[in-house]
């Protein structure tokens, strides 16, 4: 019999699926799962985050987010973008993220001190894992296009990856494909309904 994983997205439960999450050998998170609270239970093995979200800073200097349920039950903190991959934005891009104030690697760096004061083990992902989740997409020149993948894409991507499908079933909730504009959401959800069809994760309603 496989072992459950469960991937709990940021979006609308619409029944309390705390006991399946509980009892599962795995589950995954994402930034600040707000909309799931009460409804997912606490086991928390993996938190993704993206350090070059415009939410960073907030985090950053809210003590809440550390002292949060989420946060303090997660085992591993995982970064799904490397700093390496920051350059591969657009220069007006970068230009306008500087005149803002936002230096996504120094926001990163933040994050890892925070973090590992924490106790926690920190995972950063290599370029190589965006720029292959890129192509997967069929997104494979992200930086001359307006949509990127999203977090929660790579973090579906991430499970898959070092849970083999003999052993285990990937499980998904919470997903609504329902975000910021500039994410690949249609080619997102043409992937995970490719991955349903071949067996290989299935929804929990």
């Amino acid at each position: 019999m496989r072992k459950t994983a469960v991937i709990v997205g940021n979006g609308k439960l619409h029944r309390d699926l705390s006991e399946i999450v509980d009892n599962a050998e795995f589950a995954m998170r994402f930034e600040e799962p707000k909309a799931s609270i009460g409804l997912s239970g606490s086991r928390t093995d993996v938190l993704m985050l993206a350090a070059s979200s415009k939410r960073m800073p907030r985090r950053l200097i809210d003590p809440a987010f550390l002292t949060s349920a989420t946060f303090k039950a997660a085992k591993k903190i995982v970064l799904a973008y490397h700093p390496g991959i920051f350059g591969r934005h657009s220069r007006r891009s970068r230009v306008l993220q500087r005149l803002k104030g936002r230096r996504k690697g120094d926001w990163m760096m933040r994050m890892i001190k925070l973090a590992g004061a924490t106790g926690k083990e920190i995972r950063i992902m290599p370029p190589q894992f965006y720029i292959d989740g890129c192509a997967e997409l069929g997104v494979a020149e992200c930086q001359k296009r307006p949509a990127t993948p999203s977090v929660g894409f790579f973090g579906i991507r991430y499970v898959l990856s070092i849970l083999s499908a003999c052993e285990w079933e990937v499980k998904l909730c919470g997903f609504s494909w329902d975000g910021w504009k500039r994410h690949s959401l249609l080619d997102e959800r043409r992937w995970v309904e490719d991955k349903m069809a071949s067996g290989r994760i299935s929804i929990l309603a």
